[in-house]
């Protein structure tokens, strides 16, 4: 299957305590008139986008192009996750209080931009009865109502478990369901202390069968202190709950306060573990250093519903 990015293949960056970013993992900041643009929109409308909050490398090629993962329940999570640096709220101390105008602004701005492929995710809210999952749900609602002939992807958080809360943004009709395993059991405790690797495979297997004809996703981060054999064992793991999609891109240090980069995994490895992946019966792998899990989501999508 031929890669939705071709990457220019270099040497592999020499050891150190804290390996040097390489020039294959670098993104040149560019399109700034694009990015500004897209950003007033949405300030407008009090949107986020992961985008900006997470501080993904790949925002000025995806603004530019037109494309933005929504980002709902605001700006502020409950969750303190290590590799993460969407801002973090407690609602003992923070005004978390949801914006009731935000599923009908999402829609609107999503006709606004002419999608045809609206991705919608979401902070975690553990301070909400339901998790946020009605918010989520009506959101999706009124993305497939103002913007009918799109197609919708959601990125859940894990709901704590609580599997009304998953049903509930499925029966929202969304055409992909994604939760992200972000990595392998072992650095749990260190990279998602608030979570649990076996109930996000749980909340995956749920969503297979409760809504068999919605594509199933997740992805991962490499190069945290994850082994070959443990990069496996997931893509087993997940195969084993049927998920359609994987995607497998190079975790970056956001920010001083993050972890940090234990590995930069050369790309022959990303071509590795793509390939392994087929064999094991993904449609489809979308697998690179730069890859993230809503990345070119609409030709992700595409391709994999071609198998």
């Amino acid at each position: 299957m031929t890669p939705l990015v071709q990457i220019d293949k270099p040497t592999t960056p020499g050891a150190g305590a804290r390996p040097r970013l390489p020039e294959w993992a670098r993104r040149s900041a560019t399109h700034f008139e694009s990015l500004n643009t897209l950003k007033r929109s949405l300030r407008t409308l009090d949107l986020h986008t992961v985008c900006e909050s997470a501080r993904c490398p790949n925002i000025h090629e995806c603004f530019h192009r037109g494309a933005a993962t929504f980002m709902i329940l605001g700006n502020l999570c409950t969750r303190g996750c290590g590799f993460c640096s969407v801002p973090k709220g407690n609602p003992r101390i923070h005004d978390m209080r949801l914006n009731q105008d935000e599923p009908a602004n999402v829609a609107r701005m999503a006709a606004d931009m002419k999608l045809r492929y609206v991705v919608i995710t979401s902070v975690n809210r553990d301070d909400l009865a339901d998790g946020g999952s009605a918010h989520f749900a009506e959101t999706v609602r009124e993305v497939r109502l103002t913007v009918a002939d799109a197609r919708v992807e959601v990125l859940t958080p894990d709901f704590d478990g609580n599997m009304e809360a998953v049903a509930r943004v499925l029966d929202a009709a969304p055409h992909v369901f994604n939760h992200n395993m972000e990595t392998v059991p072992r650095l749990y405790r260190r990279v998602r202390p608030q979570a649990d690797y076996r109930q996000s495979l749980e909340v995956l297997r749920f969503a297979r069968g409760h809504r068999p004809e919605v594509m199933t996703k997740s992805g991962f981060m490499v190069g945290l202190g994850e082994t070959p054999d443990e990069v496996t064992q997931l893509l087993h793991d997940l195969r084993e709950q049927d998920v359609d999609v994987a995607t497998i891109g190079q975790y970056l240090q956001p920010t001083r306060r993050n972890l940090a980069v234990a590995e930069y995994v050369a790309p022959e490895r990303f071509d590795e573990y793509r390939d392994l992946g087929l064999s094991m019966g993904f449609k489809m792998v979308f697998s690179g250093p730069l890859v993230r899990s809503s990345y070119m989501a609409d030709l992700v999508n595409e391709q994999a519903a071609r198998v």
